[in-house]
């Protein structure tokens, strides 16, 4: 059974994908934009404070950087 997506804000997302070496590499309005420097993968983070990342959005951008939710959450 594949493990439940987490209900996390913005900025813990970027902290955990920063953990797996992706890179901050701008930021435009609200939008984190983030990069691996040995991936071809970019990942798009809305940070809005107060909120949550929404469910869907999570697990693609888990899945762009190459993870399992499950690696994602240990990065938490």
């Amino acid at each position: 059974m594949p493990s439940k997506v987490p209900r996390i804000s913005g900025e813990e997302a970027v902290k955990a994908f920063r953990k797996a070496g992706f890179e901050v590499d701008r930021i435009r309005g609200s939008h984190y934009i983030l990069r691996h420097p040995l991936k071809c993968s970019r990942l798009s983070i809305p940070v809005h404070k107060g909120r949550t990342v929404g469910i869907g959005l999570l697990r693609t951008q888990i899945s762009v950087a190459g993870m399992t939710v499950e690696e994602f959450i240990a990065l938490l």
